[in-house]
């Protein structure tokens, strides 16, 4: 109780009259002067700021913004820059040559790792699967759809050429 009777004269001035409200003031026009050429050189910090500014303009009636607030608020939410930016010249062929060196490089490394690889097995060679398709015929595997069934005509295990 005491403590309110302290603090009530303390405010007989309007919360309203205290505040100051950025959206009140023009942004000055040197500051938006060639923004499109000057922001990306901008630091981040001021970016924001000024981006801030302008949107506690916006927030007011749009006929009270000046011509080059309304430039700067449409080329700063909208401009090509940041992940809007075009890419930079010759990027597609940069591109372009790198993913031919990425796949002529992994051709390499494998033509390399084949000329060192051991010769293929003893049973991938024509006649071994051709035993192995009469030693399974005679083991009567897979009676009744396979290798030992009536008229089988597959190629049973043969896969080389």
């Amino acid at each position: 109780m005491l403590r309110n009777a302290i603090i009530r004269p303390a405010r007989s001035v309007p919360l309203s009259l205290c505040q100051r409200s950025a959206s009140t003031r023009a942004i000055s026009n040197p500051t938006l002067v060639d923004i499109e050429k000057r922001w990306e050189a901008i630091p981040p910090q001021e970016q924001a700021e000024l981006w801030m500014n302008l949107r506690d303009r916006m927030k007011s009636n749009w006929n009270e913004l000046t011509l080059a607030e309304k430039k700067a608020s449409y080329w700063i939410a909208f401009g090509p820059h940041g992940p809007r930016a075009a890419p930079p010249p010759g990027e597609n062929k940069q591109i372009f040559l790198y993913t031919v060196a990425g796949v002529g490089i992994s051709f390499l490394v494998f033509w390399g790792i084949r000329q060192f690889a051991r010769p293929p097995p003893k049973t991938m060679s024509r006649e071994w699967q051709e035993k192995t398709n009469e030693y399974l015929k005679e083991q009567k595997v897979e009676p009744i759809t396979g290798y030992a069934s009536e008229g089988y005509t597959g190629p049973g295990a043969i896969q080389s050429k």
